[in-house]
């Protein structure tokens, strides 16, 4: 799991095919202690995507950032909520990015099953056939 302070973007990748680059997939929720971080690890496990988790809240255990919106090419939030948190701040940095409303609410642990099967059913298809 990538939640912590960090200084620079560091995202968590596997390996891509030479020549191909990954795609940038932010993942945000409210505190990044649950959601966000367990959709950070399941996709970080798929080829040729590199993942960050972040939340909205101040006190999130990676709050986010300007330098995180600019990094990220899609960026899924968990709530109605974060998108319009991430519009009321990041509104200019925003254009042109994907932002996806995930629909998942905060009744799941990290790694729960149930929240693991949802990230895979309503991200899988922003992904394209590549990625999956």
């Amino acid at each position: 799991m990538l939640c912590g302070s960090r200084a620079a973007v560091r995202p968590s990748a596997r390996a891509t095919s030479p020549g191909r680059r990954a795609v940038n997939l932010l993942f945000v929720c409210s505190e990044c202690r649950l959601r966000s971080p367990t959709a950070e690890r399941v996709f970080a496990a798929y080829p040729g995507v590199a993942t960050i988790a972040a939340g909205t809240n101040h006190d999130a255990t990676t709050p986010v950032s300007g330098d995180l919106i600019e990094w990220a090419e899609i960026i899924f939030v968990m709530e109605e909520g974060h998108r319009s948190k991430l519009v009321k701040r990041f509104g200019e940095q925003l254009r042109g990015k994907k932002l996806v409303v995930l629909g998942i609410s905060d009744a799941f642990g990290y790694m729960h099953p149930q929240l693991v099967a949802l990230l895979e059913a309503r991200v899988r298809p922003h992904l394209g056939a590549s990625s999956a």
